[in-house]
């Protein structure tokens, strides 16, 4: 974990427990790694609209699909498409399957617009790589939105 991660959810008073485990790429090699670690694990998708002048991190639990047309539907956005890793260094300082909510921290502008799905909202504690591959965060879930209110980049919590 990133000493900015750590100095920040230390500073807000923010508990957490960190798992490390091999590098992973994908969601399939991350559970090997888990365990008997209870919370809600979730994927972290970076977005971007057609003409890349907003940015979009989804939030989701990692047993559902995002249905990227309705996605855009439903919140105006036009021909959303995965970001490239030029886009994600710039914006959040990360890089390909690195992606997760910690990498706000960088995001100094505000610039990428948060959508979580809402049942990340009822409390349970969640797990996110910090962002690297070799370790997986716990949380409290509302320690999670603390974070995102202290993060100050706009967030809801909709149902996706």
């Amino acid at each position: 974990m990133s000493q900015n991660i750590l100095e920040t959810l230390n500073n807000l008073g923010i508990p957490f427990f960190e798992k490390s485990h091999p590098p992973v790429n994908t969601m399939e090699e991350a559970e090997l790694h888990w365990g008997d670690l209870d919370a809600i694990f979730c994927k972290n998708l970076f977005l971007r609209d057609y003409k890349g002048k907003q940015h979009y991190l989804v939030i989701l639990p990692i047993d559902k699909q995002l249905d990227i047309k309705e996605f855009a539907n439903r919140f105006d956005i036009n021909r959303p498409g995965f970001a490239s890793e030029q886009r994600l260094e710039k914006y959040l300082k990360l890089k390909p399957g690195s992606v997760s909510p910690f990498g706000l921290i960088n995001d100094e502008a505000n610039h990428v617009i948060v959508k979580l799905d809402q049942s990340l909202s009822n409390g349970r504690d969640v797990a996110f790589h910090p962002n690297i591959n070799t370790s997986t965060l716990v949380i409290s879930g509302p320690d999670f939105r603390k974070y995102m209110e202290w993060v100050g980049n706009t967030f809801e919590f909709v149902d996706l």
